[in-house]
């Protein structure tokens, strides 16, 4: 199987390198600036559960893309999907797959428009990783999980070909029957946790020391009312371990939102939070009266995207 990862990132840059060493033909698409740094020091993995150091890495930019691929493993920030599809275009042939792992449910809908709903597999992605200074991936725990499966729901055969794929790599590859429950899962933790770090500029066990745990909890409740609303109620195991995590004293846990915020980057506001809010028509939690919390963090989070468009915008010229 022919695999193209878009991106060589932290996440790409992770899984592909898994892959790599476990003697897989895979390819990373990047641009100029990746090629060089690739060229340079090679893809480097820094993990707990084993370090990786490729020292060529294969590499197509997009222009350079002469056939397609069998697999296309699509990660990037949802705001850049529209030119990250351009992209890969060229790779997407007749039996070509599509596995994203984008946060939220919104990517679903542009990628079926433009490569069609017979491509696309629903895929998610559980590891905590960055990019370095120096271009390394740092695998940051030791969670490295996979996960992926038809939108319907059905076991096919192409499936149980990225599964053959994947086995033998040195990360938990999890084919799946019910991977649009387990995307709403894992959309209402990461609305709940992006949210109220972001609201609160803190750390779980901060807001936790502030006595504020049970506005956290409160938050998760809300996002998980919508997800019942669309038929992809949280089991009670996995709302129970999110109340533990969200009321965990000294926790460092924090979401990627919030360091966005911190470094003055964009933020995926509008496809995890308001994405989530679109989908609240018909809920207990419509808004016909007051501001809910997730309302007011998703103003929060429009305010702070206004006020860092309009610093940027401020700033002299190069």
């Amino acid at each position: 199987m022919r695999i193209l990862i878009v991106g060589a990132g932290a996440l790409g840059g992770y899984f592909g390198a898994r892959l790599l060493q476990a003697g897989r033909d895979v390819t990373f698409l990047v641009h100029q600036g990746r090629a060089a740094q690739l060229a340079k020091t090679g893809l480097v993995v820094r993990s707990k559960l084993g370090d990786a150091h490729i020292p060529s890495p294969p590499i197509v930019l997009s222009e350079n893309i002469a056939a397609p691929f069998d697999l296309i493993l699509v990660g990037c920030k949802a705001y850049d999907l529209v030119p990250t599809m351009e992209s890969f275009a060229r790779a997407v042939g007749p039996e070509t797959v599509l596995l994203p792992y984008l946060n939220g449910m919104k990517h679903f809908d542009s990628l079926t428009e433009r490569f069609g709903a017979s491509r696309v597999l629903g895929g998610l992605a559980m590891i905590s990783a960055t990019l370095d200074d120096d271009g390394i991936v740092m695998h940051l725990n030791e969670t490295h999980v996979l996960t992926y499966g038809e939108l319907d729901g059905t076991q096919s055969p192409r499936v149980t070909e990225v599964s053959a794929a994947f086995a033998g790599a040195n990360f938990d590859a999890r084919a799946t029957s019910t991977i649009m429950q387990e995307l709403w899962e894992k959309w209402v933790f990461i609305a709940a946790l992006g949210g109220i770090t972001s609201l609160m500029r803190a750390l779980v066990g901060d807001i936790e020391r502030a006595g504020a745990a049970d506005v956290a909890v409160a938050l998760l409740d809300e996002c998980s009312a919508i997800a019942v609303s669309q038929g992809y109620a949280p089991r009670a195991h996995v709302l129970e371990r999110g109340r533990r995590l969200f009321t965990a004293p000294g926790s460092t846990l924090t979401a990627s939102m919030m360091k966005d915020i911190e470094r003055g980057a964009r933020t995926e506001a509008d496809h995890i939070i308001g994405d989530l809010l679109a989908r609240r028509v018909g809920t207990a939690n419509e808004r016909s009266g007051p501001m809910s919390l997730l309302d007011v963090v998703y103003i929060h989070l429009r305010s702070y995207e206004a006020r860092r468009l309009r610093e940027s915008a401020s700033r002299p010229a190069r």
